[in-house]
């Protein structure tokens, strides 16, 4: 798939990806089963990140302006010590900022503040998290 993933870093079964390449993982970070990768547009995620299952990343979209409805891309970047909830949902253009949290089933349109607690369609800030983290997000479930 030509992606760069790191030390410590999983990938569990029933994730799906768009294309390959255009993809990055760091150390110790872990995408759980049954996430929604569209990389077409790019995604680059950090160090001691979690996605929780059913995670959606979505790189593109269309122009519904446009007579063609043409098609547009923007990457996603996800920096360390950043947890995504169940069912949560991040377009294009977004950068989850360090220590940020994203909570389940909430979607991000833009972009968060670095250790902020954001949820809600659309998510919107909610307090601010410890800046004091040194956890590592490696693990493997059976049969990941």
């Amino acid at each position: 798939m030509n992606f760069k993933i790191g030390k410590g870093s999983s990938i569990h079964l029933g994730c799906h990806f768009n294309t390959s390449g255009l993809f990055s993982m760091k150390e110790n970070s872990t995408i759980n089963q049954f996430c929604h990768i569209d990389n077409r547009g790019g995604v680059e995620i950090g160090s001691n990140v979690s996605l929780s299952p059913k995670v959606s990343l979505i790189t593109a979209d269309h122009n519904l302006d446009d007579e063609n409805n043409a098609g547009r891309v923007g990457k996603i970047v996800i920096e360390d010590y950043v947890f995504v909830g169940y069912g949560a949902s991040v377009l294009k253009g977004s950068t989850l900022k360090i220590g940020s949290v994203l909570g389940a089933m909430s979607l991000m349109t833009g972009s968060t503040e670095a250790y902020g607690i954001y949820f809600g369609v659309p998510a919107t800030f909610k307090k601010s998290r410890n800046k004091n983290l040194t956890y590592k997000c490696s693990y493997k479930r059976l049969f990941h």
